[in-house]
């Protein structure tokens, strides 16, 4: 192989910059090579961003041209305001606000998705394939954009939801259409024919595309929109982790779709493996939730939270022992093991940092400290161990919830902050609860259960949690980042 001939060097670079995706996504899956991981990341899409900006046009078996990029300046100055965006976005950006920001990003894969679609069925440049193959690569070209298209607008209009959902400005109530099952055939068999429509059509590069003759794609476009609007409205609080990672890989198969249209093989390998990752991880979700993907789709678990479980008659589910910043600190003192279990309460406080100052002067004190992750704590993948990791709380002492759950009867204190369905007996001791089978953190098994709570309201699921009116679990109430203050300046007292 000639290094030196332009089509060699990018298919070397295009080669790296796979190689480089798949370390990313290795070092990605371990906190401690997480950082590694990113780095990984960014000079692979560095490389794959410079291979293709400078004007080869081709793919990895194939012969690959140099194209005069006349518009070079417009995609400097858009990549340098996209750039700078982005850049004020993730230092501006509170960690609390990670899950609608991921979902916002995900919106955004599938609107270029939809308009690299059009843009490349608008596009009256012939196919460069011979002759005798025109008509077949013609008719898989136009499959490609069909599909590009469907992906992409239900991943924008699914993600611009979930990105509403998350950040409170739409309700976490799923909202279910009175035959919604109906409608999403009739949507499904009319985007079948008008694709059978789109196709038959044939011949578009032989002239300017006409209004009758977008009519498929824009009908098309609307359904899947529409479609994406109806499958994460009709999907409860508690079941948005998975809706989350589940938009992700919708986005990679997006980001593949639009690799195909435009003949670049990178871009497929990329789409597919954030696709077929984001596949893997919502299977993960689901698991972790005890929860089957289909279900999570059909919708109607959970109901965004916030009002106090009560009895038949109207009267709380039972009475709690409330705890002060003190006691809590007398108890955490005299402890030789704590878990502590955070959950999103524990983000909307900002509290992580101190937390780590507790944990720091804790284990100075000889205390054992760990930390429970539950796959779902949060409303992302991997929430909680952000948080920590920003924090800068110790790698080896965060762990997941197979590997200490059963440590929690030999555990002094089980401190949970701001966690509510993943620490719900509910789901081992009822049958007919919503999250029954669902694995939990058994944090009612240590001595002393402590949770930190704002009030009695329920989780993000809309489930009353038995766990607060056990005899061995006290309540500290209040904001979580001041009461954690209160009970760091009791330690140190």
């Amino acid at each position: 192989m000639n290094l030196a001939h332009p089509a060699n060097l990018t298919t070397v670079a295009y080669i790296a910059a796979t190689i480089l995706f798949i370390l990313s996504l290795g070092g990605l899956s371990n906190p401690e090579t997480s950082r590694r991981g990113n780095w990984f990341g960014i000079i692979g899409m560095t490389i794959a961003v410079i291979a293709t900006v400078f004007g080869f046009r081709g793919s990895l078996t194939g012969d690959v041209q140099i194209v005069a990029f006349h518009g070079l300046p417009w995609i400097v100055g858009a990549m340098a305001i996209g750039g700078t965006i982005g850049i004020i976005a993730a230092k501006t950006v509170k960690m609390t606000q990670m899950p609608e920001l991921v979902a916002i990003m995900h919106s955004l894969v599938g609107l270029a998705a939809c308009t690299i679609g059009f843009a490349s069925f608008i596009d009256t440049t012939p196919l460069d394939v011979p002759a005798a193959d025109l008509a077949a690569s013609e008719t898989i070209h136009l499959i490609e954009i069909y599909v590009g298209i469907l992906i992409g607008a239900v991943t924008f209009s699914g993600s611009v939801i979930a990105f509403g959902k998350l950040s409170g400005k739409i309700g976490g109530k799923p909202v279910i259409l009175p035959g919604r099952n109906l409608i999403n055939i009739v949507g499904l068999l009319v985007v079948l024919y008008y694709g059978y429509v789109f196709v038959a059509q044939g011949g578009i590069h032989e002239q300017a595309p006409t209004v009758q003759i977008l009519l498929p794609l824009i009908v098309m476009t609307v359904i899947s929109l529409l479609f994406g609007i109806h499958m994460v409205m009709a999907i409860g609080g508690a079941d948005m982790p998975v809706v989350v990672s589940m938009l992700n890989s919708y986005s990679g198969w997006a980001a593949a779709a639009t690799g195909f249209m435009l003949s670049n093989d990178l871009l497929i390998v990329v789409g597919a493996l954030v696709g077929s990752s984001g596949a893997i991880l919502s299977y993960i979700m689901c698991r972790a939730m005890n929860r089957k993907f289909l279900a999570v789709i059909s919708g109607g678990f959970g109901t965004g939270g916030g009002a106090v479980a009560k009895k038949a008659d109207g009267e709380p589910q039972g009475e709690v022992t409330p705890i002060s910043s003190s006691d809590t600190a007398e108890l955490l003192k005299n402890a030789k093991n704590v878990i502590i279990v955070p959950g999103y309460g524990m983000a909307v406080a900002q509290a992580q940092h101190t937390v780590y100052e507790i944990t720091k002067f804790l284990r100075e004190k000889g205390v054992n400290v760990r930390f429970g992750i539950h796959p779902v704590a949060g409303r992302m993948p991997g929430h909680m161990n952000v948080l920590l990791a920003e924090a800068k709380v110790p790698y080896d002492i965060v762990l997941e919830m197979d590997e200490l759950n059963e440590d929690f009867p030999d555990t002094d204190v089980s401190m949970v902050i701001g966690a509510n369905d993943i620490v719900n007996p509910a789901a081992e001791d009822d049958p007919t609860s919503p999250i029954a089978g669902m694995p939990v953190l058994q944090v009612w098994k240590a001595k002393t259960s402590i949770v930190m709570k704002r009030s009695m309201a329920s989780g993000y699921a809309g489930v009353d949690n038995p766990l607060f009116y056990k005899e061995n679990n006290r309540m500290l109430f209040g904001d979580a980042k001041k009461m954690l203050e209160e009970v760091l300046t009791a330690l140190k007292a």
